[in-house]
């Protein structure tokens, strides 16, 4: 990483604006940027790369400085992680910053406390420990230290995976297929691909390969009745269109206007017509109840921890909570006992999350299935198999960033039987 002055500069105003960590660090960036208007697109990039770096490492980079500032925290990240000679910092750093530059440089990672190799929290250690080993949680930790991969999904409506992989390869674009995803290309690097003809024309989308699973395990048909219950910008909703031609009637709902007008043009450029989203109150919405007992297949994606994604979000780890967990726990069972009144018998239901818990994860849908002996749970596994997908994970779907090099997803599929 060559980097100027200015960049060091604009570097340390950021971390010192981003880390309260008052909000998520993503628009927290954003407002910094558009307070910076000077900044050009290799100044905003450099920064943003050394402001994420900085929050997957933070426990290390905080455990060895004795006043963990702004500017301390990226020098030794430049040192530790980045690589840089101190030569290449001589005019912008001390006699004293550069001999305490070179002892981080030569700390071994491998003799670090555990929490602090793997990088997570004192009370997320304490959770994972109560079902991994010391083993996984260091191979774990390690993963989501790595920046996510940049994956699309095609929008089998308007194009076919290789027709899309040949085009991308001709722009210079490095692709490969997904291994598990039929309709996923993986992307080397981060191109700027919002601007590419491709996904201006709606041919592929931006989503990883982890969420791509989930249409696959729901299948829906075409002319079926189908609800994306927690919808967001609505991604999986579009996948969902596509899988079934077009053909029958997805409702995209969601409680956030914000988020159900970022899918507006998304929509408008996938080519799908039975895509129809709506915002709700809440989970108990007058709009909901119409539908009870008609709806063939539901997606319950709810909120939860975010822990799979600490490879994009690494500031969750310090703006989760036990306390904040309890309540999205709460939060999750009532969205499942909702959404599942929407299904006919016979009828499919995915409940989602992206977080590592199980207490988010397997414990709401056993302690769902006790109080609902109408519901049985399909085995993921086999779903996948069907649709020719080589994973098995068991009977849950259980993707990891270490295992599978997605996000950390998790889900589990239940029928209706009367």
């Amino acid at each position: 990483m060559r980097l100027t002055f200015t960049q060091l500069d604009m570097a340390i105003a950021a971390i010192r604006t981003i880390l309260p960590l008052e909000s998520p660090a993503d628009s927290l960036l954003r407002v910094f940027f558009r307070n910076h208007p000077m900044a050009g697109q290799n100044d905003r990039a450099a920064v943003a790369e050394i402001v994420y770096g900085i929050l997957r490492h933070r426990f290390f980079l905080e455990y060895l400085a004795e006043k963990a500032t702004p500017r301390a925290l990226l020098l030794a990240y430049l040192v530790k992680f980045e690589g840089l000679n101190l030569r290449e910092l001589t005019t912008f750093i001390s006699e004293s910053e550069a001999k305490w530059l070179a002892h981080i440089k030569a700390i071994n990672l491998g003799s670090q406390p555990l929490a602090i190799q793997a990088e997570f929290p004192d009370w997320l250690m304490e959770k994972l420990q109560k079902f991994l080993s010391d083993t996984e949680i260091l191979r774990l930790g390690q993963a989501l230290q790595q920046p996510a991969p940049l994956d699309l999904r095609v929008n089998t409506l308007l194009a076919k995976r290789h027709e899309v992989l040949t085009l991308l390869n001709q722009e210079g674009i490095k692709a490969h297929a997904t291994p598990y995803s039929p309709i996923g290309i993986r992307l080397s690097g981060k191109p700027a691909i919002n601007q590419d003809p491709l996904f201006l024309s709606g041919k592929i989308e931006v989503q990883d390969e982890s969420s791509q699973i989930l249409g696959y395990l729901l299948a829906p048909r075409r002319g079926e009745m189908v609800v994306d219950f927690c919808a967001g910008a609505g991604g999986k909703a579009l996948m969902l269109g596509a899988l079934m031609h077009s053909q029958g009637r997805i409702y995209a709902f969601d409680i956030s206007e914000k988020r159900l007008n970022n899918l507006k043009p998304r929509l408008k450029r996938s080519g799908l017509s039975n895509l129809h989203p709506q915002r709700i109150n809440n989970e108990n919405d007058i709009r909901l109840k119409r539908l009870y007992g008609k709806i063939d297949r539901v997606l319950v994606d709810v909120p939860c921890s975010g822990l799979g994604t600490l490879r994009r979000n690494p500031d969750l780890k310090w703006r989760q909570t036990p306390q904040s967990i309890g309540e999205l726990k709460r939060k999750q069972a009532a969205i499942l006992s909702s959404a599942a009144n929407l299904l006919k018998p016979g009828g499919r239901l995915v409940y989602a999350t992206c977080s590592l818990l199980p207490e988010e994860n397997q414990d709401i849908v056993k302690h769902f299935l006790s109080d609902n002996p109408h519901f049985a749970q399909l085995n993921c596994a086999s779903l996948l198999a069907q649709q020719k997908i080589p994973l098995d994970t068991g009977e849950y779907l259980q993707l990891s960033p270490a295992l599978h090099q997605t996000d950390g997803f998790f889900a589990a599929a239940l029928e209706r039987e009367n």
